[in-house]
């Protein structure tokens, strides 16, 4: 394990990787038992919870501001030259596989949902939950997809978009009590 991150109470298992070493910013929640590797960028209030995997190892991951990362997500890149981006207020769902890919601001990729190879997910577009994006295709901006592969099930109207929108909130909130209030038990 390493030393706590700035503001944490409790050891991160942050690895530096041939010179490459995580940043993330100080007031980010990274839980304990996620682990996070080489050139891996994290933005300011950000969560990245339980088990999860970011692996900066054969290119870079990029995750915006007030972004939630949920339990047991897999977030990696590619030898190839693909990196993986991910914008302000995301929400990827837990089970997750992000894999060199980019997903803009507002984007929401369901429960236990693959984003895979060059993909995208635009401003406000959706994965459903248990989802398959292949490599290369792009969900429009607040677009729904469902299925494995995906496929367009609808253009969200504003307030059912807006609905999905609340988890990225709630999450960052959440992230600030768990900073303020999570403590080993000894």
């Amino acid at each position: 394990m390493a030393e706590a991150a700035p503001g944490l109470h409790w050891p991160t298992a942050l690895f530096a990787f041939e010179g490459k070493r995580p940043k993330i910013a100080p007031d980010a929640f990274i839980a304990p038992s996620a682990v996070i590797i080489g050139d891996v960028e994290i933005g300011a209030e950000t969560g990245v919870w339980f088990h999860c995997l970011l692996r900066g190892d054969m290119n870079l991951i990029r995750i915006g501001a007030r972004t939630n990362i949920q339990d047991s997500t897999v977030i990696h890149v590619d030898s190839g030259g693909m990196s993986c981006h991910i914008g302000d207020d995301v929400t990827v769902g837990h089970n997750a596989v992000i894999h060199a890919c980019t997903l803009k601001d507002w984007a929401f990729v369901g429960i236990g949902a693959t984003v895979l190879d060059g993909a995208v997910i635009e401003e406000g577009g959706m994965l459903g939950a248990g989802g398959l994006l292949p490599p290369g295709k792009v969900i429009g901006r607040n677009e729904l997809w469902i299925g494995s592969p995906a496929k367009l099930k609808r253009v969200m109207e504003p307030d059912e978009r807006k609905r999905f929108d609340r988890n990225a909130i709630t999450y960052r909130e959440l992230a600030h009590r768990f900073r303020a209030g999570l403590k080993p038990v000894v």
